[in-house]
C-alpha cells in the first residue's frame, strides 16, 4: 500500500443465476426501501456497474446488476427477449424491495425505456427509469447493419425486424405518470448524440428530467460519483411519491 493506509475490502455481492441470466445482488444492512435493476451497454458486463451498485447499497437501496444474454456469464444470445429478461430481474429484485426502478446506459438505456413501457402496459409499473446516453432503436439497427464488428453474441437475424418494430421515443411517451424518467447525457458523447436524449425528453410525459452535462464522452456520465448520487436520489424520490 503506497499511501500506508489500509482500505476496507468491499463487501462482495450475492452472485446467482435466474433463467440462465447471471446476476449480482447488492443488499444494504437494513431493509431497503427501493431497489434498482442495472442494465449495461453493448459489449459490456454487470461488473462495469458495480461502482453504482455499491453506492446504492451504501444509501440503503438494493441493487441488482446482471449480464444481458450474449454477454458475460449469461446464457443465450441477445435478442427480442431482452425486455422480458429485464422484467424478470425486476421481479426478482421486487422480492427484496417494495418498489423497483431501472438504470441503464447506452444499449442499457434503450432497454430501460422499453422495459418500463412494457411493465406499465402489463399493469406493474416500475417507479423510475434512469437512461444514460440511451441508444435509440433506430441507432442500434444502423449499428447492426453497418460493417462494425458486434462485440457480443447477438441474434442479428431476429434483432433486425425486432428493432424495426420499436420506436424509443414513442415508448418514452408511454411511461408516465407512474414511472418517472431521468435522462442523463454528456454533450461530448461521440457515439450517441446528446440530441437523442433531448428528443426522448420531448416525447416523454411528466414526471421527467433532462440533464445534459458539458463535455465528457459516451461513458463519462455513468461513472461520475456526483451524477450517480443524482440518479439514486431521483429513483428514491420517485418511489416515495407512489
Amino acid at each position: 500500500m503506497k499511501d500506508g493506509v489500509r482500505h476496507p475490502t468491499p463487501i462482495s455481492p450475492e452472485l446467482g443465476t435466474h433463467d440462465g441470466l447471471a446476476y449480482a445482488l447488492f443488499m444494504p444492512e437494513r431493509e431497503p426501501d427501493v431497489g434498482v435493476v442495472i442494465l449495461h451497454g453493448a459489449g459490456s458486463a454487470k461488473e462495469s456497474h458495480f461502482d453504482f451498485a455499491r453506492g446504492c447499497r451504501a444509501d440503503g437501496m438494493a441493487a441488482l446488476a446482471f449480464d444481458a444474454r450474449g454477454h458475460g456469464r449469461s446464457e443465450g444470445r441477445f435478442g427480442p427477449g431482452a425486455f422480458d429478461d429485464a422484467l424478470a430481474m425486476a421481479g426478482l429484485l421486487g422480492s427484496y424491495a417494495p418498489r423497483v426502478g431501472v438504470r441503464g446506459s447506452s444499449m442499457g438505456g434503450f432497454q430501460a425505456i422499453h422495459t418500463a413501457a412494457q411493465a406499465r402496459e402489463q399493469g406493474n409499473p416500475l417507479c423510475a427509469v434512469v437512461a444514460i446516453c440511451p441508444a435509440p432503436a433506430a441507432g442500434l439497427l444502423r449499428f447492426l447493419r453497418s460493417e462494425r464488428r458486434v462485440e457480443f453474441d447477438c441474434d442479428t437475424e431476429a434483432c433486425e425486424p425486432w428493432l424495426e418494430s420499436l420506436d424509443t421515443f414513442e415508448a418514452a411517451g408511454r411511461l408516465g405518470p407512474d414511472t418517472a424518467l431521468l435522462l442523463m447525457h454528456a454533450r461530448g458523447d461521440e457515439q450517441v448524440p446528446y440530441t437523442v436524449s433531448e428528443q426522448v425528453y420531448e416525447a416523454a410525459v411528466e414526471p421527467k428530467r433532462l440533464l445534459i452535462v458539458p463535455g465528457g464522452h459516451h461513458r463519462s456520465v455513468q461513472h461520475d460519483e456526483e451524477l450517480q448520487a443524482v440518479a439514486r436520489k431521483f429513483i428514491r424520490d420517485a418511489a416515495r411519491r407512489l
